[in-house]
C-alpha cells in the first residue's frame, strides 16, 4: 500500500501533515488486490469494514426487481466505496461493485475507524462530509432512475448539465443508454424526437435548450 494514496482519499486528506503517521499507524489494514472484470462486492454482502479503492477504477451496478441492470456511476482510485453503509442498521452493499481495470482496495477495520471518528476531528468532519455528499448524489441518481420516460431522463440530464440555456454531452450514447438503463437506439429515437420537436438542438456533443419549459414538463410524464 502507498501511504501517499491514502492520504489522498478525499476522507484523509486535510489530516495535519504532523498526525498522518499516527493515523495510519493506528489504522488496521488489509489490501486486496482485483484483476479487471472481478466483483469487488455484491448487493448485499456485508459492509464489515471500510473500502477504500487505492488504485484503479470500478463500476457500480443495481439489479431492479424486473431484473434490468442499473448502471450507478464510475468511481475512481483513490476513493471510498459505501463508507455509509459501514455504520447502518442494515450494513449491506447497496450495489455490485467490479473492478473496470486492475485495482487496489484495503479494507480498514470498522474498529479502528470508530475509534478514529472518536479521536480525530478532523477525520470526522471530512468523513462526515464524504458521506453527505454521497448520499445528496444517491438521492438525485434516484430520482433520475425513478423518471418513467426515456424522454424524461434525457431531460433530467441535459437540466443537470446546462448554463445559460447551454450544454455539453459528457458521454458517448452508448456510455449514456447504459447510464439511462435503457436500449441505444430507444436512447437515440428519443433524443432525435426532442430535436424535432424543436425542445433541444445538438451538434455533436454541444447542445442547446430551445423550450425550457416543454423540457422541464417531461420529467412529470
Amino acid at each position: 500500500m502507498n501511504i501517499d494514496d491514502l492520504i489522498s482519499c478525499p476522507i484523509c486528506k486535510n489530516i495535519p501533515v504532523n498526525e498522518r503517521e499516527d493515523f495510519i499507524n493506528n489504522l488496521k489494514i488489509k489490501t486486496k488486490h482485483f484483476k479487471k472484470g472481478d466483483w469487488i462486492a455484491q448487493q448485499g454482502d456485508l459492509v464489515n469494514a471500510l473500502y477504500i479503492l487505492l488504485k484503479g477504477s470500478v463500476k457500480t451496478e443495481m439489479v431492479s426487481e424486473s431484473g434490468t441492470v442499473l448502471k450507478i456511476e464510475t468511481i475512481h482510485a483513490p476513493n471510498p466505496l459505501a463508507p455509509a453503509f459501514l455504520f447502518s442498521e442494515i450494513n449491506q452493499f447497496p450495489v455490485d461493485i467490479i473492478a473496470l481495470e486492475d485495482c487496489e482496495v484495503i479494507l480498514i477495520s470498522k474498529d479502528s475507524i470508530t475509534k478514529q471518528l472518536a479521536c480525530n476531528e478532523t477525520f470526522l468532519k471530512e468523513f462526515m462530509a464524504f458521506t453527505s455528499n454521497r448520499a445528496y448524489f444517491l438521492s438525485e441518481r434516484l430520482k433520475f432512475l425513478s423518471t418513467k420516460t426515456i424522454k424524461g431522463k434525457i431531460a433530467r440530464y441535459v437540466l443537470a448539465r446546462s448554463k445559460n440555456m447551454i450544454f455539453t454531452l459528457d458521454m458517448t450514447l452508448t456510455a449514456m443508454a447504459e447510464y439511462f438503463g435503457v436500449t441505444r437506439p430507444s436512447l437515440s429515437r428519443s433524443l432525435s424526437e426532442m430535436i424535432d420537436e424543436d425542445i433541444i438542438s445538438l451538434k455533436g456533443k454541444n447542445g442547446k435548450i430551445l423550450n425550457l419549459q416543454k423540457l422541464k414538463r417531461l420529467i412529470m410524464q
